[in-house]
């Protein structure tokens, strides 16, 4: 069974940590920074996928944890 990934996304003016696939949030954070930290340490701890949106709520970033049988390439770095 694939593993849930983990989204840092807007929420009423803040911001919400989701877990995949569940539409009531984890947590609720003021800053942008802070819901992204909490996001990094979810994913790391269940070995998922961390994404990270924009106040649009446009996907701006990923970062993966844990065993990938097929890695992508990283173009970041």
């Amino acid at each position: 069974m694939a593993k849930k990934n983990f989204h840092s996304v807007p929420w009423d003016g803040d911001w919400a940590v989701k877990k995949e696939g569940v539409s009531r949030p984890i947590s609720i954070h003021r800053t942008q920074a802070n819901a992204e930290d909490k996001t990094r340490i979810l994913a790391k701890k269940a070995e998922a996928e961390a994404v990270y949106h924009n106040r649009q709520g446009i996907i701006k970033d990923k970062d993966s944890y844990g065993n990938d049988d097929c890695p992508p390439r990283d173009k970041k770095f």
